[in-house]
C-alpha cells in the first residue's frame, strides 16, 4: 500500500468481507530513521462512509485531518476515525519514530457506516492505552481491552454508527477464557502473534479464524504468548460499493464522493511540520 510492505487478512480469498468489517492491514516493520515526518508514513488522502480505525501496538502514530484535528497516540491506544460525508486526513510515524527509528506497528481495519449514517459529520475519537478499559480472565492470564460495544460488563468508551463490540487480547501461554459473543453479530479473531486454540482449531501468527456464531461463548485456550484482536459486529445486509478510500450503496454515489473529493468538498488538509 503506497510502497509499504504489509499483511491483509481482510479481505482475502474467498473472504471479501465480514460484515460490518470491510478490510484488516497489519503494519509491523523496524523504522530505520533518518527521515522527516513529512517523508513517512501515509500522507493526505480522502475518505467517505465507513470508519477506518487504528490500534497502535508499538511506536506513535501522528494523526492530522481536514476538520483541524490533530492528535498523536502511542502504544496500547487507539485512533477511531468516522469519515462520514467526507474527511482529508494523513496518518504517519511520530516525528521521533520518522528521525529516530524503532519498532512500529499497528493494525487498521475498515467497518462500514450504515447508508443512513453515510453522511453523518465527520468525527474522530482518540483513545489512549490507560482509558481502555479491561477484562481479566478468571486465571488472570487474558487480558482484553474493550474499545467499543460491550464485553463481560465493561463498556468501550468509543461509538460507532452500529452496533458492535471491539477487542483487543494480550494473554500468556496456559491462559483460558470463555468469550459471549451476540448471538446476531458476525465475529472474526485475528492473531498478531503467538497461538490459540478454539475448539479443535489451532489459530497462530498472521491467522484469522471467522465465527459462525450461534450465540454461545468462544472458548479460547492459550498455547503461546498472544496478542490478538477480536471483532464483532450486527451485519449491516446493505449493498457495498467500494472504490478506493471511499465506501458506498451505489456507483453513483462512489461517482459523486470522487467528484467531491476533486472539488474540495470533503475538505482541505495542509500538513504543517515542526523542524
Amino acid at each position: 500500500m503506497g510502497g509499504i510492505i504489509l499483511d491483509q487478512p481482510l479481505p482475502s480469498k474467498g473472504l471479501d468481507m465480514v460484515d460490518p468489517f470491510l478490510l484488516i492491514h497489519h503494519w509491523d516493520d523496524q523504522l530505520n530513521g533518518g527521515q522527516k515526518q513529512q517523508d513517512a508514513g501515509v500522507g493526505p488522502h480522502p475518505h467517505r462512509g465507513f470508519t477506518p480505525v487504528t490500534f497502535i501496538f508499538k511506536g506513535g502514530v501522528h494523526h492530522r485531518d481536514s476538520t483541524g484535528v490533530e492528535s498523536i497516540i502511542e502504544a496500547g491506544g487507539t485512533q477511531w476515525m468516522n469519515s462520514g460525508r467526507g474527511i482529508v486526513h494523513s496518518e504517519r510515524p511520530t516525528k521521533e519514530l520518522a528521525e529516530s527509528g524503532g519498532k512500529f506497528e499497528i493494525i487498521q481495519f475498515w467497518v462500514n457506516s450504515p447508508a443512513a449514517s453515510k453522511f453523518d459529520p465527520p468525527s474522530y475519537q482518540p483513545l489512549k492505552y490507560e482509558d481502555t478499559p479491561t477484562v481479566k480472565s478468571a486465571d488472570g492470564l487474558v487480558t482484553i481491552g474493550v474499545v467499543a460495544g460491550q464485553f463481560h460488563g465493561k463498556t468501550g468508551p468509543v461509538s460507532g454508527s452500529s452496533p458492535l463490540a471491539t477487542l483487543r487480547l494480550e494473554a500468556s501461554k496456559g491462559g483460558e477464557m470463555s468469550m459471549e459473543i451476540p448471538k446476531d453479530y458476525n465475529a472474526l479473531l485475528y492473531v498478531l502473534d503467538g497461538e490459540v486454540k478454539i475448539g479443535d482449531k489451532t489459530v497462530g501468527t498472521k491467522d484469522m479464524v471467522v465465527f459462525n456464531n450461534d450465540g454461545g461463548s468462544i472458548d479460547v485456550s492459550i498455547l503461546e504468548d498472544t496478542r490478538a484482536i477480536i471483532l464483532s459486529g450486527e451485519p449491516i445486509n446493505e449493498p457495498v460499493v467500494s472504490y478506493g478510500p471511499f465506501v458506498m450503496n451505489s456507483e453513483q454515489e462512489i461517482r459523486e464522493a470522487i467528484r467531491d473529493y476533486q472539488n474540495g468538498k470533503l475538505g482541505t488538509l495542509v500538513e504543517r511540520f515542526e523542524g
